[in-house]
């Protein structure tokens, strides 16, 4: 028996964590770019078994360039022209030349990488051998100039056949498309006129079996498959949101504490103190005061703490200390640091001021909290 396990969502880099805020929420990005959309963001951008990185910034440019730009123009110029140039009804094709038996045998042979890949548990480069077809059947389009075909009335054969081979590549696509857009496959299928009935225009054969798209069928209009983000105006509704929720959360030292100068019990248990152990310490190039420390509380994460003067990294080594865990992170030369070290300051009996790193009597394991 085998279990297959993906590896981790990092964001921007960081590992996700409640207590530095990062989480993602995928309802909220479903309602943002589409189901189909995360869908595909998320087997082409991870490879199977190893950690990937997400953003806003990288899902926008994936469905701008690769959905929009790609997938989207291809099918919203090839529907077009046949709806132009032959009244929404895909002609048969006629006399084959090379480029068409490359666009077929490039058909072929993504479907091939498809299958095997895709068996492998390898999907981000089974979405790359479609995108790489996607490709090639726009440059199809280029090459072959519909648009010139149609004002020579010798060449009406020839425009026949290259429409056709734009649906039939569409057909191809939206089967392969199926298991990780299911809504996009639907949309295009219903776009070529393919009924649930037509089991042979909607079953992919081993050799993806081109020729089954039928003369005849006639188009159905249907919206855009994926309008462009703005990245513009997206940015722009981002920030305004950070700074709804800034402002929400946001309240100066003087509201949080009464006139008596103290906090509430609620407010105290807003900070989340846990015990840390610290795997690792080293000094940060360019810098007298600051350390790079990793410490497991129980995740890893990164702490760069202002304690230099007082510790030498070989001596921090294993120390169980206390760290706020929900801090929100911060930039120190250049590193962030994912928390705060507590320590006390204190003078020695030769009045040298001295800083003590906050402890616990006995050794609690690393993520226990502190209360």
């Amino acid at each position: 028996k085998k279990l297959h396990v993906h590896g981790y969502w990092n964001v921007d880099d960081t590992k996700m964590s409640k207590s530095l805020g990062n989480v993602v929420r995928p309802a909220q990005l479903v309602k943002e770019y589409g189901i189909d959309t995360l869908r595909y963001f998320i087997l082409r951008e991870m490879s199977f078994g190893l950690d990937a990185s997400f953003s806003s910034e990288a899902i926008i440019a994936r469905k701008n360039a690769d959905l929009a730009n790609d997938l989207g123009n291809l099918f919203s110029r090839s529907v077009s022209m046949i709806e132009k140039y032959r009244h929404n009804v895909i002609p048969a094709a006629v006399a084959e030349t090379d480029a068409d038996m490359e666009l077929k045998d490039a058909g072929a042979k993504m479907v091939a990488e498809y299958r095997q890949t895709m068996s492998d548990f390898q999907f981000h480069r089974g979405l790359q051998a479609v995108w790489e077809f996607v490709g090639r059947a726009n440059r199809y389009i280029v090459r072959s100039e519909p648009w010139l075909l149609i004002k020579d009335e010798q060449k009406q054969q020839r425009l026949d056949t290259v429409l056709y081979n734009l649906a039939e590549s569409l057909r191809l696509l939206s089967l392969v498309l199926k298991p990780v857009m299911p809504e996009t496959a639907a949309k295009m299928q219903r776009g070529l006129g393919i009924k649930a009935s037509d089991t042979s225009m909607i079953t992919l054969g081993a050799g993806g079996d081109w020729g089954h798209t039928k003369p005849g069928t006639s188009l159905q209009r249907i919206e855009s498959l994926f309008p462009r983000v703005d990245v513009k105006k997206n940015n722009q509704q981002q920030s305004k949101k950070k700074r709804q929720n800034a402002a929400g959360k946001k309240a100066s030292p003087a509201s949080l504490r009464g006139e008596d100068g103290l906090i509430t019990y609620e407010q105290f248990h807003g900070v989340d103190l846990k015990v840390a152990r610290i795997a690792s310490a080293e000094r940060v190039q360019k810098s007298e005061r600051l350390l790079k420390l990793t410490v497991e509380v129980p995740e890893e994460r990164t702490i760069v703490a202002g304690i230099a003067e007082f510790y030498t990294p070989e001596e921090l080594i294993d120390a169980h200390v206390i760290v706020v865990a929900n801090l929100k992170p911060a930039k120190l030369m250049g590193i962030a640091s994912q928390g705060m070290i507590l320590a006390a300051k204190t003078e020695d009996d030769n009045g040298t001021e001295r800083l003590v790193l906050a402890s616990i009597a006995g050794k609690a394991k690393p993520g226990s909290k502190v209360a």
